[in-house]
Order: structure tokens, then sequence, then C-alpha cells
């Protein structure tokens, strides 16, 4: 879970509900909410593949339920690898595939133990890592346009009930709903576009930028990996491609060799090793 996303979305309805509340049911109105998100939904119908309309509740639900991944953490488990393949070979990676969880970078290494070409294997993550992105930002396309509609349309609605208010002004009875409609269709679009739609939609880019980091450094990794490159050598050219604030990341994704298989005691001893070639 994302605590920061679920803590927004309730603060600022908490504060509205709070601000209103003694007139909370004045702000009810279902003409206001057909014309605002009705023809907000409609508008996106037409703009985008219906498919990608009717995925928006899942991409919504990643802004809340998806934790982001730490680099770091991907790092750990590509030098965890090499260590092991330093020591037993690359086969000897096939049984510690069963322990990564990033099916990214398992697919990657799958590729270095079937003896696939260097290039092939850049090339091919590569080509995945713009799929990939490109599908995310279709997601944030989608609500953007969406919290780009609401605000349009709730503008629609003011106008229509100010149309009715004109109409009907020779009738004080008619004149309040007219003005009422004309101002709640505003009301809902400009909430809906800034306090859900348009924030969601730049949580989903800061995260689909956080996964581009982590995929563009485990096709660094597994490169490096292909080439035998040793694994201290290897670990630092990779942090250098990360902000050390990511450090502090909730840790995510893929799954570093646990000790009883032996990642750690390799690390400690390479680490042995390393302090002997260093004396």
């Amino acid at each position: 879970m994302d605590f920061a996303s679920i803590f927004g979305l309730f603060a600022g309805v908490t504060l509205i509900f709070l601000a209103i509340r003694e007139n909370f049911f004045l702000f009810l109105s279902a003409p206001a909410a057909m014309i605002t998100f009705g023809g907000a939904f409609a508008a996106t119908c037409l703009h985008f593949p219906i498919g990608d309309v009717m995925k928006v509740m899942k991409i919504v639900s990643k802004v809340f339920f998806t934790r982001p991944h730490n680099p770091y953490d991907a790092v750990e488990t590509i030098v965890g690898l090499a260590e092991k393949a330093r020591r037993e070979g690359f086969l000897a990676l096939e049984a510690e595939l069963a322990n990564v969880n990033d099916e990214f970078l398992k697919r990657g290494v799958q590729n270095v133990i079937d003896g696939v070409s260097r290039d092939e294997i850049k090339d091919t993550l590569t080509k995945q890592l713009e799929f990939l992105t490109a599908r995310h930002e279709s997601g944030q396309e989608i609500l953007v346009s969406m919290g780009t509609y609401t605000p349009a349309f709730g503008m629609a609605g003011t106008l229509i009930g100010l149309v009715i208010m004109l109409y009907n002004l020779d009738d004080p009875k008619k004149v309040g709903p007219g003005m009422a409609l004309a101002i709640i269709t505003t009301m809902y679009g400009v909430l809906a576009a800034y306090l859900f739609l348009i924030p969601m939609a730049g949580k989903l880019k800061v995260r689909a930028q956080q996964e581009q980091i982590i995929k563009e450094v485990t096709i660094e990794g597994i490169i490096s990996l292909h080439a035998g490159e040793a694994p201290r050598l290897m670990r630092e050219k990779l942090h250098a491609y990360l902000d050390p604030r990511m450090k502090k990341m909730p840790i995510g994704g893929a799954k570093a060799p646990s000790p009883s298989e032996g990642g750690v005691q390799e690390k400690k001893t390479e680490t042995k090793e390393e302090k002997k070639e260093g004396s």
C-alpha cells in the first residue's frame, strides 16, 4: 500500500467534508453529477479505445496498492547472482531464478544462461522497456484527459444552469435551483480534476519513472553479468546510476538470495577475498 496516496486522498476528502458538513446535502445534485461525470466519461470514450477506458480502475488501484520498488534491492540481487556465477558458472543460476520475483530480471538472466549474445539481450530488454513505458504513458494520459474534461463539462453545466435561471427569471422559485446547478457542476469538475484525477496521473508518472530507472539498471547489470565482471565493480558501477536517497524507498520487487541459499555467505566470502587481494 502507498500510505502517502491514501493519506492525501483521505485528508482532502475529510477537510472538504468538514468545511461543508452542516450543509452537506445541499451539495448533492444528480443532474450536476450526470453532466460533469457523464460528459467527461463520454468524451474519454470518444478519445480512447473503450478497452483502455475500462481498465482505468485497475490503473487507479496501482496508485494506492502498489509499493515503489527499491533499485538498490535490484542491484544487490544482480550482484548476488554474479557472485554465484563467478564460482559455479552461469548454469548454477538456474536454481536461483526461483527466488527472483522480478520477471524482467528473470527473463534477462535466463537469456544469459541460454547463451544469448550480449547485443541481442540488450536489444530485447530495451524494447520490452519501451513497450512497458508506452503502456504506462497510456494510463497516465487517460487520467489526465479525464482531469481535463471534468472541469470543462462542469463549466458546461454552469452554462446550462444559467440558461435555466435566466429563462425562468420571472419565476423566483426556479431561479434558485438553476443557480445551484450552475455552481455545483463547476465545483464537481474542479474537485474531480484537482483532487483525484490529475494527482493520480502524477503519481503514476512518478511510479513509471522509478520503474524505468530500475529496469535500466537491471539491463546494465545483466550485461555486466554476461560479460563476467567482478561483483564488487558491478555493484559500484550500478550504484553510480542511482540517487542515494532511493535507499530509503520501501523494498519490493526482486528478491535477493536468502542466507540459506548461499547468497549472503557468498557475499561475505567475496568480501574476504577482495580484502586479501587489496592487502
